[in-house]
């Protein structure tokens, strides 16, 4: 069953680009799978479906164990949620979000956002109208480009020491960071296996200085890389999950993945780390004020939610993309070049759903973790699905 979980993916992955994030299983699966002839997008969907009932009923399944099981379950109902919409089924965004990860996103009010704007007013220097004071002291946080590497590699150097002294690294584990373009995501990464990851950070706009930390930590030390190499030690090499091999856009994995990456640098640096992001700054000739940032921080973070609202007003009410823009403008307090950028994301055919990872798997994982780095761990290296974290908080 782990075999044709394997071959389900990467045969889809054919058919959908970036769809498969990380493989680093048998290569001779990969190779055949590769020299197939193309799959027709409904076979995959009976394949799936298949799959679904075997794990369900089968003599097979019960060699699994339960956990590991109900684990590859959720991942399959996802995969065949994606073969469907490629076979021309028509899912409704809610739908689609759920089979693929676990959780069903709704509109947030606008309310909050408003409050959330009156709060902004307080604490953002200067005076008059609240959006062009937002976007003017934001874009002025820009790292300048010859340093955001020596940036970086500050970072990374620190949180890997402080992942390390939490959690334990495996020995051999390793990043190559890189600076890309013309991507609608900010930071990717790309795990390789054998321990090794590419991490690439998007320079199409500016990087700013109050979210290159999180950055940072989101797809290194404790996130994703962090979670890939746990999982291959402890899952893949010790006790040989294969399934743990091959990463799938659009299943409950990533809702995880991306709510421990964005809870990792609360749980390495504690809930306010701004004196710690300056720390790194200031030797760096990196403009940060501390006490702002933070207080922008608290303030504003209802606006992350604006984010699914423009998902959920174009995918699940048919909006116009000029109209999702201007709402970023407005409700988000973005220039129109950053909202144009959170369109391309959300308007890609394979990450349209995804936005729902960050804003339901951080609050999910913050509450199943409550403070407690022992729980994160198991976030590391276990796995959980969406309705665990939901059943043990």
């Amino acid at each position: 069953m782990v075999r044709r979980y394997l071959e389900l993916g990467l045969r889809l992955g054919r058919h959908i680009d970036g769809y498969v994030d990380a493989y680093y299983g048998p290569p001779e699966i990969a190779d055949r799978v590769a020299a197939e002839p193309l799959i027709d997008p409904l076979a995959l969907v009976a394949d799936a479906g298949q799959l679904i009932v075997d794990l369900d009923g089968g003599l097979e399944a019960g060699d699994l164990g339960a956990t590991r099981r109900a684990w590859l379950r959720g991942q399959v109902i996802g995969v065949h949620t994606s073969a469907r919409k490629l076979a021309g089924d028509a899912i409704s965004y809610a739908d689609e979000v759920e089979q693929c990860y676990g959780v069903r996103p709704t509109m947030r009010a606008e309310e909050t956002f408003e409050n959330a704007h009156r709060r902004l007013d307080e604490v953002l220097p200067g005076s008059g109208d609240l959006g062009d004071r937002f976007i003017s002291w934001r874009e002025s946080q820009a790292i300048p480009p010859e340093k955001l590497q020596s940036v970086i590699d500050s970072f990374a150097e620190d949180f890997r020491e402080r992942t390390s002294r939490l959690f334990g690294l495996p020995d051999g584990e390793r990043i190559e960071w890189e600076l890309a373009s013309n991507k609608p995501w900010s930071g990717f990464n790309y795990y390789l296996g054998e321990l090794q990851s590419r991490v690439a950070i998007n320079i199409d706009l500016p990087v700013l200085s109050p979210s290159i930390a999180q950055l940072v930590a989101h797809e290194a030390y404790p996130g994703h890389h962090t979670e890939h190499t746990h999982k291959e030690v402890g899952l893949v090499r010790r006790i040989g999950h294969l399934e743990e091999t091959i990463f799938l856009v659009g299943t409950p994995q990533c809702l995880i993945a991306e709510g421990l990456a964005d809870l990792g640098l609360e749980v390495i640096a504690g809930e306010r780390p701004e004196e710690l992001v300056a720390s790194h700054l200031r030797p760096l000739g990196v403009r940060y004020d501390a006490e702002v940032v933070a207080a922008v921080a608290v303030a504003a973070q209802a606006l992350n939610n604006v984010r699914g609202n423009v998902a959920f007003l174009l995918h699940e009410r048919g909006v116009a993309v000029e109209d999702a823009i201007a709402y970023g403008q407005r409700w988000g307090l973005m220039s129109r070049d950053r909202s144009t950028k959170m369109l391309e994301f959300l308007t890609d055919p394979t990450w349209r759903a995804y936005i729902s990872c960050y804003l339901e798997g951080l609050p999910l994982c913050r509450t199943f973790v409550a403070g407690d780095p022992t729980r994160f761990s198991r976030l590391l290296d276990e796995q959980l699905l969406p309705s665990d974290l939901a059943a043990a908080s």
